[in-house]
């Protein structure tokens, strides 16, 4: 059963890396729960922000700048390739200047942005605005690198599912807000819609800046401390507990192998993790450390600490097929949501035009707000299969949830539904395997290349970012022709998935990462 007391007391750490074997939520005192706390946070904020405009954008937006449907579909599509852009850097970024620090760019670059939206008069400049507050949306990977750096293999699957999903649940979040943020600005302060919209967008403005700078305030890089003394932490904890041993070059190639006596002695400890134990100063039990044995601890240290990636190093690890199964995963899932997103106001709108501008928008935020539950979801059941089935355990559960999404798309696809609740319904069944699969994916990315998360976690992070763009253009193209786009996305998820299952969940040989 469940312990309740782990929401709160202080965490089992892993003895070699110190992440946490339990996630405190709800003691942000603590050092891992505060840094939970502020990469879902974080995320959600962002989140909120970049999806700022769909609420007011096919409504107010668009009648204050007079923009077409294409304008407004257009202006999706470069809000989802910035963020695709900056995801893809964000990756490497993290490996290099640490988690923290990216994320904390990423809100920062973003903020500016938002808080100049006032100044939009026209379809180009929207555009180019939304291109800009896009950055936010690269957040999503520093949120989650940091989350795989503070918390162990047992639960990390839960920890970056429930980091993601609350972070996601912004999305549900922004069309509750900026209605009801707009409606108070008119009827309150007596603004015009013209000046409301715009000053709407100083809300979020304030609060991700207020984020990012606690965050570089209140957390660290790392259990260890600062980013780049990671390497010597470990040593220092091996060398603690006793343990001496080769260890190999970090990351070296996909299927590493164990250094040997002719290496170098002048290789640079930011690459190599070599070194000779000392004489054990306390030996046994240490104050919350998990017992494990000193092979796991080897393997923690040869493969799971996070390097300084070289062109081919990170090449080597974009291109792997495990790399491409996560990638295409969240090309689906993720991209689905952000596409679906994007128009399902305006879906609910055509179908149920009695439900207005801020009916539609509460509906539609229900889409976003269940990643609250579904995706933590995804990520729980992948880390409940794992002791059981092993890694092919939580492939299977990623392909697995894509397919049965695959049939609730085609469903609303095919019976475009003019009731409500069964188009509710439908909707609410599909977002439960969709979003699932989010926290799934991302269950599977900390064990692929531990030692290069970031560019893991970048390239799965943009291939989501890469789908929403995908996605948008075919509903860009079918103009409010909405039920085709879904199965369309539906008969490509099956497609995609059923296409990736072959692949083994992590390469033969790897080091670290079971």
């Amino acid at each position: 059963m469940f312990d309740l007391t782990l929401l709160y007391k202080a965490p089992e750490v892993n003895p070699v890396n110190r992440k946490a074997r339990s996630i405190p939520g709800l003691n942000p005192v603590n050092l891992y729960g505060r840094v939970f706390f502020f990469s879902w946070f974080g995320f959600l904020i962002a989140f909120w922000s970049w999806y700022a405009f769909p609420p007011l954008l096919y409504v107010t937006i668009a009648r204050d700048l007079s923009l077409t449907p294409n304008d407004i579909a257009n202006s999706n599509i470069i809000a989802l390739t910035a963020t695709l852009l900056v995801r893809l850097v964000a990756g490497p970024a993290c490996d290099r200047f640490g988690p923290r620090w990216t994320f904390a760019g990423c809100l920062l670059a973003g903020a500016i942005p938002t808080a100049l939206a006032g100044a939009v008069y026209s379809a180009s400049g929207l555009m180019a605005l939304r291109f800009f507050v896009g950055i936010l949306g690269g957040s999503f990977v520093p949120c989650q690198v940091w989350s795989t750096g503070f918390f162990d293999k047992n639960v990390v699957g839960t920890a970056n599912a429930l980091t993601g999903g609350f972070g996601n649940a912004g999305g549900g979040i922004t069309y509750f807000l900026m209605p009801a943020i707009f409606d108070s600005l008119v009827a309150n302060q007596g603004l015009t819609p013209h000046v409301a919209w715009r000053v709407t967008f100083i809300v979020p403005f304030i609060c991700i800046t207020v984020t990012a700078i606690a965050m570089l305030v209140l957390c660290p890089d790392t259990p260890t401390g600062k980013w780049s003394q990671r390497h010597l932490a470990v040593q220092q904890n091996l060398a603690s507990h006793g343990i001496s041993g080769a260890v190999v070059d970090v990351p070296g190639e996909l299927t590493d192998k164990a250094a040997t006596g002719t290496d170098s002695p002048s290789d640079s400890s930011e690459t190599k993790l070599g070194f000779e134990a000392v004489e054990p100063k306390q030996v046994g039990s240490f104050a919350h450390e998990a017992q494990i044995g000193e092979q796991q601890m080897l393997d923690t240290a040869r493969g799971e600490v996070v390097v300084k990636p070289t062109f081919r190093e990170a090449l080597a690890v974009i291109i792997s097929p495990q790399t491409l199964v996560l990638g295409g995963g969240y090309f689906c899932s993720f991209g689905g949501e952000l596409a679906i997103n994007s128009i399902l106001g305006s879906y609910y709108q055509k179908n149920f035009p009695t439900l207005g501008q801020t009916g539609t928008g509460n509906w539609a935020a229900m889409f976003g707000l269940l990643n609250v539950v579904f995706r933590p979801l995804g990520g729980v059941v992948s880390d409940l299969i794992y002791p059981h089935v092993g890694l092919w355990g939580k492939k299977m559960w990623i392909h697995g949830v894509a397919v049965i999404t695959g049939v609730f798309l085609i469903a609303i696809g095919i019976s475009n539904p003019h009731d409500q609740n069964t188009m509710f319904g439908l909707v609410a069944g599909m977002a439960f395997f969709l979003e699932a699969g989010n926290g799934a994916n991302f269950g599977l990315v900390p064990h692929v290349h531990p030692h290069a998360n970031g560019i893991v976690s970048g390239v799965t992070g943009a291939s989501g970012n890469l789908g929403g763009i995908v996605f948008a253009i075919i509903f860009r193209y079918n103009h409010r022709d909405y039920p085709r786009v879904f199965w369309i996305i539906g008969i490509m998820t099956i497609a995609i998935n059923l296409s990736l299952s072959w692949i083994r969940p992590i390469p033969k040989g790897q080091i670290g990462g079971r």
